[in-house]
């Protein structure tokens, strides 16, 4: 696979933008503890990817919806998920009883990592695009959602009432269920929007590996 100076600008511009993003997120903070536990992802993966950008390039499409979650996951560890302005003001404009920025978090943790999943899955196993690709990456992303559940669920045993701005239930009692089923809905969404677009892409990246497979 040849990698050229032209294929990681976008990675660059958009490892610029997430740095920012991080150093805006992370002054002054509503909360630091809970700032930390919503970023951790992001601390984790831009060493990740940029470790992996030579021998490893991702599509253009995937860096980009990396770093939109990127984004969403740093605006609302500033001001915690329950006080974002921007769901204030959802919550204001569609008389929404609490603030709903938390739902489109976990409705981005199954639509970019879907495509995330999709792509490792058609570059390093045999499996081709199809029902049985569609349905493993969806209840993958089903997996990695409840896994983030318990994540949140140990972090409420050991902070106790110093976790609540990190769980952003609000005082929903089905916030648990509704944060997996956005994620199963992200998935499926980004599986039949952005399929032929990420086969294209694909394609482009790595045709010799990848042709008999796409257009098999």
């Amino acid at each position: 696979m040849n990698v050229t100076t032209s294929n990681l600008q976008l990675p660059l511009v958009l490892l610029a933008v997430v740095l920012l993003g991080l150093v805006w997120s992370g002054i002054g903070p509503y909360d630091r503890l809970t700032w930390l536990l919503e970023v951790v992802p992001v601390l984790v993966a831009v060493p990740l990817l940029v470790w992996t950008a030579r021998s490893f390039p991702l599509t253009p499409l995937a860096y980009v919806l990396i770093a939109v979650h990127a984004l969403i996951l740093m605006y609302g560890g500033h001001y915690t998920y329950a006080l974002t302005p921007l769901g204030n003001w959802m919550q204001d404009v569609f008389g929404f009883t609490r603030n709903h920025y938390d739902r489109i978090g976990h409705l981005m943790q199954g639509f970019g990592p879907a495509i995330i999943a999709r792509e490792l899955l058609l570059r390093t196993s045999p499996l081709r695009p199809g029902k049985w690709l569609f349905a493993l990456i969806t209840l993958s992303i089903l997996g990695v959602s409840a896994c983030y559940e318990f994540t949140e669920w140990w972090a409420a045993i050991a902070g106790g009432d110093a976790a609540g701005a990190f769980l952003g239930t609000q005082g929903d009692v089905w916030d648990t269920q509704w944060d997996m089923f956005l994620a199963g809905c992200g998935a499926i969404l980004a599986q039949v929007l952005l399929a032929r677009v990420h086969d294209r892409q694909l394609l482009a990246l790595d045709p010799a590996n990848l042709r008999d497979k796409l257009h098999g």
